[in-house]
């Protein structure tokens, strides 16, 4: 694979463990697809990234919770130097979307409170113990590390976006230090791949869940994302879909012209009917919202880890109603379905 030498990434045990049994059809051509996104070639900023990853200093990890947050370490196992060092590093690999993550006392204070939406979600889905689970658009891996705290069995997640490759390796490289410094007879199964749902074969339905959170507003064709959810999922099993909507009935959408909360790429926001309607024609069950949720400047706002503008810049200033380009203001919504 063309991934710079040397680099703390490394696909091909990932890859020979899933070349038996299930998912063994996806193997084939993953070294193709991932050599592809992770061409040097293709992200000016990668030597940036691999700089991060192999300046990250050795910190003591006496603790691992992903139950509760993502906890690696705990205050007073490093250094003040030792914790410095370990900010500069993961700065490299700014900006820092999806968290928070805790590493031995030092807070990555993400744009997103994702540990609200997993609040919100966890309550309403089949348990995750010791289940094959899914991903798909994951960011940095955060949902999927709580997945994974969660139980499951083995938790892959997918995003072709390559900063957030490294940004999960840069956390599971301390959560490696956990289990190697306690010499704790465990591990958890957690890997995210750089690659698109399209690399995944049609007709896998391999995973027991299946989660896309964020993702289906950005697809031109909504219909064609779900059906591939749906030959994802083993017959009996969920999925989880989480996606702007607006107010309105059975066949209301909003198609942006040019912007939306100034994100270039978002093609469709439906509202609840139509979303419990495009799932149903995707041949899904028992398809139910089961959370709705205004976003908030609490749960999206910049950081020191995030610097560039968040959700106080998109809105309109004088009715936070409303977004910058006057469509209304970003409200979310869970879906809950079986296959």
């Amino acid at each position: 694979m063309n991934i710079p030498e040397n680099s703390i990434i490394n696909f091909s045990d990932f890859i020979s463990s899933i070349s038996d049994g299930q998912l063994s059809s996806w193997a084939a051509n993953l070294p193709e697809d991932i050599q592809y996104s992770m061409t040097s070639g293709r992200w000016g900023d990668m030597s940036t990234w691999e700089q991060a990853l192999s300046s990250l200093p050795e910190i003591n990890c006496s603790k691992l919770d992903l139950k509760n947050g993502v906890f690696i370490g705990q205050l007073g196992d490093s250094s003040d130097i030792e914790i410095k060092h370990l900010e500069q590093s993961l700065m490299k690999l700014h900006p820092w979307r999806k968290g928070p993550f805790f590493i031995s006392g030092l807070n990555i204070d993400t744009e997103w409170r994702s540990d609200w939406k997993w609040d919100r979600i966890i309550p309403h889905i089949s348990p995750l113990d010791e289940k094959l689970v899914l991903d798909v658009g994951c960011g940095n891996g955060y949902h999927c590390l709580r997945m994974a705290g969660e139980g499951a069995a083995r938790v892959i997640g997918i995003d072709p976006s390559v900063k957030f490759i490294y940004q999960f390796y840069a956390i599971k490289s301390y959560i490696n230090k956990y289990f190697h410094q306690t010499k704790v007879n465990s591990q958890i199964l957690v890997d995210v791949i750089p690659v698109k749902a399209e690399s995944l074969p049609k007709k896998l339905k391999a995973f027991d869940t299946v989660f896309s959170m964020g993702v289906i507003y950005h697809r031109r064709s909504p219909g064609e994302h779900l059906s591939k959810l749906w030959s994802f999922v083993k017959p009996g099993g969920e999925i989880v879909l989480e996606t702007l909507i607006i107010e309105g009935g059975l066949g209301d959408q909003l198609k942006p012209k040019g912007r939306y909360a100034k994100m270039s790429n978002v093609w469709s926001i439906p509202s609840i009917e139509t979303v419990l309607c495009w799932m149903e024609e995707n041949k899904f069950k028992n398809c139910r919202v089961v959370d709705i949720s205004i976003t908030s400047f609490e749960e999206q706002r910049s950081s020191n880890w995030m610097k560039f503008e968040s959700l106080s810049n998109f809105l309109n200033k004088t009715n936070s109603r409303l977004t910058v380009e006057g469509y209304p203001a970003p409200i979310r919504a869970v879906f809950i379905a079986e296959a």
